[in-house]
């Protein structure tokens, strides 16, 4: 009970004491958006530091030097847990931008940070709002930020399972023209969703894998981008799940 009170009490105060922090970013970013995004990065990279130290969880992560340094990507991971945004997060080079449900968009506070941080509103019950959403995505990466996508359209309630992925996720990094990373996470529920609505101590592994290169696949193979993701993440964590 005591680390939901702290990580809670943390978000809490983080969110109404940035207020003015938030009026600094909107000046900044009407004169150099790209000081925003890097300084908006830094700022939202030490909140979620501090919520994983007061949450308990053990991070390793492996494959960080398979990240392309000099090139937006567009990373696929899988999804159990409110938690991994946060652990994901605050090891990304560049500022990036998460896809995230159209009714994040609603929480106070929160969806002014998101949007500082080029965050998008997938509304998946509306395909022309979702297209939308797509291109901004693609236009993001096209002027250099990252996307991060997880393709089960919605957290995944069964352990050492995957729901199928979406293919319009893929369709980012064709028409960008950019590299996708998969990104594994096991054992991320284990922080909250397991033992709802407790926090817990945890043992996580998050694994980037090698950078896929869509024009380097095979044609039948790029028509079939979701599956061969999938696999390669499904492999990874089944290995993975043995080191928990």
């Amino acid at each position: 009970m005591i680390r939901l009170i702290l990580v809670a009490g943390f978000v809490i105060l983080f969110l109404i004491l940035s207020m003015p922090v938030m009026l600094v970013e909107w000046i900044i970013g009407r004169y150099s958006p790209d000081l925003k995004s890097r300084s908006s990065l830094a700022i939202v990279n030490w909140a979620f530091r501090c919520v994983r130290f007061l949450a308990g969880a053990k991070v390793d992560y492996i494959g960080e030097e398979n990240i392309p340094s000099d090139t937006p990507v567009l990373y696929i991971g899988n999804h159990r847990s409110f938690f991994d945004v946060v652990l994901t997060y605050i090891r990304v080079p560049r500022p990036t931008g998460y896809i995230a449900k159209k009714s994040m968009e609603k929480v106070p506070l929160l969806n002014i940070w998101m949007r500082n941080l080029h965050c998008l509103f997938l509304d998946r019950e509306n395909v022309k709002a979702g297209m939308q959403t797509i291109l901004a995505a693609i236009d993001l990466m096209k002027n250099g930020k990252s996307i991060c996508i997880f393709p089960e359209g919605t957290r995944n309630k069964e352990e050492g399972t995957l729901l199928p992925f979406h293919e319009g996720s893929f369709r980012i990094a064709a028409k960008a023209d950019c590299p996708i990373v998969p990104m594994t996470i096991n054992n991320s529920a284990a922080v909250f969703e397991n033992q709802f609505p407790w926090i817990k101590k945890a043992h996580v592994i998050i694994e980037y894998g090698k950078p896929i290169y869509i024009r380097e696949l095979p044609r039948e193979q790029q028509k079939k981008l979701a599956p061969y993701v999938q696999e390669i993440i499904m492999e990874t964590y089944h290995k993975n799940q043995e080191n928990i």
